[in-house]
């Protein structure tokens, strides 16, 4: 829980920055920022000292979480809009493969994105250029994104009806899977520069997954990855999970990925 990992230690420096939207603007130097101050508001003013008041405040934050993420999804209901939560460990390249999906799916469907990261609009950036209208939250020292962050972002980005919001998470295979941000799917990317294991060390990620991504297959050659054994270890945890094997980089594998998004 977050509590002991201490991702919740200074709450306050979250905030987020709502990106000029793609082509002609005033360019990447032009910030808007504001408080984050309903996020993590439980975080903020109360500390554990033991284990059993450890479970009893995880348990608080988690109930409201979970009460604004259903709000969350119901908001995006109304509206016809597919939020996907896209969650890896630093490095996966996440960034990659939506910059390519932004790319080759925006001209027939709006792309938004929800761009989480502690620090820097870097990723953001990369994105804007991509072509999606884009919003960073930096969480500070925060490990995740959670539903209030994802709920003020998502009125910030006002994304149209029947549109795409993929959410990406900050690179971490563990807290984020606790966080319910009210998404219709969670889609989890792995790299074949990981151990595949992985699965069986992050349980929690991949028991909630609705598809795996297994990125950066151009490197196979190269590399000690079972791709058999990763597929298994994965379906042990979720049975008839989706496990594609793609490259961001080199594009194979991308039409798989995007027949998955146009079936969801």
């Amino acid at each position: 829980m977050c509590e002991t990992c201490g991702c919740d230690a200074d709450p306050g420096d979250a905030r987020l920055t709502t990106l000029p939207p793609p082509g002609p603007g005033p360019g990447p130097g032009h910030r808007h920022e504001h408080g984050h101050e309903q996020a993590h508001e439980e975080h903020a003013h109360e500390h554990a000292h033991g284990l059993g008041r450890t479970v009893a405040l995880g348990q608080k934050v988690l109930a409201r979480n979970d009460d604004l993420a259903g709000r969350n999804r119901a908001w995006l209901a109304e509206r016809g809009i597919a939020a996907l939560n896209v969650m890896s460990s630093p490095g996966s390249g996440k960034t990659t493969l939506l910059e390519r999906t932004v790319a080759d799916l925006g001209a027939d469907r709006p792309i938004s994105v929800i761009e989480g990261d502690q620090e820097t609009l870097l990723d953001a950036r990369r994105l804007t250029a991509a072509g999606a209208r884009t919003v960073q939250v930096n969480t500070g020292a925060g490990c995740h994104l959670d539903a209030a962050m994802v709920a003020e972002a998502l009125t910030a980005l006002a994304p149209p009806d029947g549109s795409t919001v993929f959410v990406e998470n900050v690179g971490n295979l563990v807290c984020p899977a606790l966080f319910d941000l009210g998404e219709r799917a969670r889609v989890v990317l792995m790299s074949v520069t990981e151990g595949a294991d992985k699965p069986l060390k992050y349980p929690h990620m991949f028991r909630g997954a609705d598809v795996l991504l297994l990125n950066k297959t151009d490197l196979l050659p190269y590399v000690d990855f079972d791709v058999d054994a990763c597929r298994e270890a994965a379906r042990r945890l979720c049975p008839g999970l989706s496990v594609l094997p793609l490259s961001a980089t080199s594009g194979d594998g991308l039409d798989a990925w995007y027949d998955w998004l146009a079936a969801l």
